[in-house]
């Protein structure tokens, strides 16, 4: 009786090609994935710009002045508390334009990101004449 060896699996140069593509694929994927991510980050930012645009419209209507100042905890006069947030945790707000009367009549709101998010920075300005317009940069 004859035995026959049949080897069975794969060759050294067949699991090396599979490496080489695996490598190939992850060094183009990691970047991709990490600006994905940076930029999912930053929506954090613009959502807290957001908010703090809309309790500043509110806080304009009530005392015809925008408010300046920072925001990093509830005892801002917006009531806005950022400390929940992940990666921006506070924002300065800081006077652009004023009218006649010395009255805040426009604003830039800036939060810089902390922890994985450092490097980004979200920028929103607003005036009483023109909507909210948001910047980042770092993503």
């Amino acid at each position: 009786m004859e035995k026959k060896n049949k080897n069975k699996g794969f060759t050294l140069i067949e699991l090396m090609i599979v490496i080489v593509i695996i490598g190939i694929l992850a060094a183009i994927g990691v970047p991709i994935y990490r600006s994905y991510v940076r930029r999912a980050m930053a929506s954090e930012g613009r959502a807290l710009v957001g908010s703090i645009a809309s309790a500043e419209k509110v806080y304009y209507a009530e005392h015809n002045r925008f408010w300046t100042g920072t925001v990093f905890d509830d005892t801002n006069p917006l009531r806005i508390d950022p400390r929940m947030n992940r990666y921006f945790t506070s924002a300065s707000i800081t006077a652009t334009q004023t009218d006649a009367s010395g009255n805040v009549i426009g604003i830039s709101i800036r939060t810089t990101g902390t922890g994985d998010a450092t490097g980004i920075t979200v920028t929103g300005t607003l005036t009483t004449t023109s909507p909210l317009t948001i910047t980042e940069t770092g993503t």
